[in-house]
């Protein structure tokens, strides 16, 4: 005897299962699934609770040969461990789901276009009906082009071909917010920890705090040079707090903020006391770091959710012309700035 699949050897629920549960056909069943239009709010709500009671989830390759649609989307991400990209990932999945869609990544090791290529390649081959490009593009390519005109495609880093419809933070302002924030607490000039330079994200912050501290009428230090990793704060952090006038720095990323917080502790330079320190991200340890971390916060589970809209919108009505949308940034201010010691 064949072992079937399911728990303990049992099949799982198929959609005759879910018919005979809610007292309906596996047609009606399959309409429901389908979000047919003409399906009385009783039946779909009596075909729902049993998908739910019994556990069903209907193959995805038995539905694109029913309906003609894959009802999945594409996501290119960077291959990496850092914190916020994982949050932005969670929250097009967890947008995604609740509109009945699966989401299948494809991830690149670096930011080079042939591996951008290769990562979207991946996707329209899986039969995707759209793609999220969770990536910083810096460069585009034909293929590329190509690529994005054939499927519609979003991407979420301020970055865009063509064909491509935005959805980003305001980085800029994110870089403004946090300077902004130490010169009105009355620190002469703010020092920066930058992100590695072939990422938008921290071009743009970095130019959002240059911008600031000029029409302030400040000196501007020359930036520290980060790669979002906690170690490099603690390089920048070992710089920083050897500087005798440095009183406040803004850090591209929370976790570059933990590593210089590390190192500012290890030379005797307290925060905020003698340094102010604002981060960017306001990931969940950004509360926990001591002393906790004043940051910007960059709403990534909205993020996620305006990027599925606006791609399952694309979707709709591929004809349309792509329109950006901007998410603001928020400072969330603790206990790692103050006003700097007076002589």
């Amino acid at each position: 005897m064949t072992k079937q699949q399911g728990d303990g050897g049992r099949r799982p629920p198929g959609m005759t299962d879910v018919a005979r549960a809610a007292g309906v056909s596996a047609q009606t069943v399959s309409r429901v699934l389908s979000d047919h239009p003409h399906v009385r709010e009783k039946t779909r709500a009596d075909v729902m609770a049993a998908v739910a009671r019994l556990g069903y989830r209907r193959n995805n390759a038995a539905r694109m040969l029913s309906s003609g649609r894959s009802r999945t989307i594409g996501v290119v991400t960077l291959r990496t461990t850092f914190y916020s990209r994982a949050l932005v990932t969670s929250g097009i999945e967890g947008a995604a789901q609740a509109a009945g869609y699966t989401v299948s990544t494809a991830t690149t090791a670096s930011l080079d276009t042939s591996a951008i290529e290769d990562a979207l390649s991946r996707l329209t081959d899986q039969g995707v009906e759209g793609i999220i490009l969770s990536v910083p593009l810096i460069h585009t390519s034909p293929r590329l082009e190509e690529l994005t005109r054939a499927t519609p495609t979003l991407t979420i880093d301020g970055s865009r071909t063509d064909a491509t419809e935005v959805v980003a933070v305001d980085q800029s302002l994110a870089a403004r917010l946090a300077t902004r924030h130490l010169l009105d607490l009355g620190h002469e000039t703010v020092w920066h920890l930058a992100g590695p330079e072939q990422w938008l994200e921290a071009a743009s912050r970095r130019e959002g705090w240059r911008t600031t501290l000029e029409a302030a009428g400040r000196t501007v230090p020359p930036p520290l040079e980060g790669d979002w990793s906690a170690a490099s704060g603690y390089r920048g952090g070992l710089v920083l707090g050897r500087i005798p006038d440095a009183t406040a720095v803004f850090v591209a990323s929370d976790e570059m903020a933990f590593g210089v917080v590390r190192a500012l502790r290890e030379l005797g330079r307290r925060v905020p006391e003698d340094i102010s320190v604002v981060g960017v991200d306001d990931i969940e340890l950004a509360e926990y770091c001591s002393p906790p971390l004043t940051t910007v916060a960059q709403p990534f589970a909205q993020m996620g959710e305006l990027a599925v809209a606006h791609l399952l919108r694309y979707i709709a009505a591929p004809e349309t012309v792509p329109e950006p949308a901007s998410v603001e940034p928020r400072l969330v201010v603790r206990a790692s700035t103050a006003a700097p010691l007076r002589d």
